[in-house]
């Protein structure tokens, strides 16, 4: 994922809440996230994200993470998330 996040953090209790979310999704995970939209994704997790230093379009620094997330039904789809779109995870198992 190449482009920007809409949302950048620089307050430590949101880099805690993305922090606690990647401990929740290790390496080849199965998981269900359930989003701050109100959807849900079923799915891998093929790598563990991580939490990464972003800019926006003024040039001021922050923090967010992506995670990919391989399609549970659809494997030939891979979906990427942005972290702070993710309300919840259910862990499942592994893959």
């Amino acid at each position: 994922m190449t482009q920007a996040p809409q949302h950048l953090y620089t307050r430590q209790d949101d880099i805690a809440r993305m922090e606690a979310l990647i401990l929740q999704l290790p390496d080849e995970a199965k998981v269900e996230l359930k989003l701050t939209d109100g959807g849900s994704i079923t799915g891998i997790v093929p790598v563990r994200p991580s939490v990464q230093v972003f800019r926006d379009a003024e040039g001021r620094e922050g923090f967010n993470a992506v995670v990919r997330i391989d399609d549970g039904t659809r494997p030939e789809v891979a979906h990427y998330l942005w972290l702070d779109r993710i309300a919840s995870v259910t862990a499942l198992g592994s893959a």
